[in-house]
């Protein structure tokens, strides 16, 4: 009788749908389609034995084509409440590597909000497989951090270092307990000044540390870090800087320092919205 009133109630669930969302998602009023998109990522997060497979997730991806900013909003935000949830990532899999690209592409969307939240998913995706996105893809959201809107330029910091900085090979607790040079953050301090002179921006120091300002504090203030480095004879078997290395390292210091001591983001950067499109 449990599974007869179940399959009642799908069949009805099933009808609802097929009668009204398969209808109202191309509303020719934005709110309706955004509503749907809405909901439709409410019910997944809710009943995902149900409703989280890709008969129900490709209206979702389709739905990302939306003309209008706020409904393409509300596909990143529904498909977030799924991806932060790792219990769902297996039933996800195909929907991503189906609508990867576009998830990607949506970074530099024209509406500011839609490249934030889409930046952010992104992130997600990383912390739930980082075999889905390629080398291309991630590279595609490094160089937002020189965006001169900050939203945009904080959610990359936050996807950069997730991907190349939140890692430490620390064996032991004494390992993080080690100051200067034989820091963990030794190794993460190197790794900023080669992605700074990769980027090849090399008069964006400011925006790149400003980025990062958020979410790897502790790493952009360990100034004994960094004065070791500058300083000190390397270790045995470690790789010196070269003197365009230490140039760049010196600078990123004095951006550190600066942000440090006037807590506000470079010039020319805010927050305003984008005029045109992308």
């Amino acid at each position: 009788q449990l599974q007869e009133n179940q399959d009642e109630i799908e069949n009805m669930m099933n009808a609802i749908f097929k009668g009204v969302f398969v209808h109202r998602y191309r509303d020719a009023i934005a709110e309706i389609r955004a509503i749907c998109i809405e909901e439709i990522g409410i019910w997944m997060k809710m009943y995902s034995d149900a409703f989280l497979n890709d008969s129900y997730l490709k209206y979702v991806g389709w739905t990302m084509h939306d003309k209008q900013g706020e409904v393409r909003l509300k596909c990143l935000t529904a498909l977030q409440g799924l991806y932060y949830n790792k219990e769902l990532n297996s039933k996800l899999e195909l929907f991503t590597s189906r609508f990867k690209d576009r998830i990607v592409s949506m970074t530099l969307d024209k509406e500011y909000d839609v490249a934030v939240q889409a930046i952010k998913l992104l992130t997600l995706v990383l912390q739930s497989s980082e075999e889905v996105l390629t080398a291309e893809d991630c590279e595609n959201v490094y160089h937002l951090v020189y965006s001169a809107h900050r939203p945009v330029a904080v959610a990359a910091g936050e996807f950069l270092y997730k991907k190349l900085f939140s890692r430490r090979d620390a064996e032991d607790d004494g390992i993080l307990k080690r100051r200067g040079r034989q820091s963990p953050n030794a190794n993460l301090v190197k790794t900023l000044v080669f992605f700074f002179l990769e980027s090849e921006l090399h008069e964006h120091a400011a925006y790149l540390v400003d980025s990062m300002w958020d979410c790897a504090t502790d790493l952009l203030k360990d100034w004994e870090c960094m004065n070791s480095l500058l300083l000190e004879e390397p270790l045995n078997g470690e790789e010196p800087l070269t003197d365009r290395q230490e140039s760049a390292l010196i600078e990123i210091m004095l951006c550190t320092i600066r942000q440090a001591a006037e807590c506000h983001p470079p010039v020319g950067r805010g927050t305003g919205k984008r005029v045109g499109s992308t």
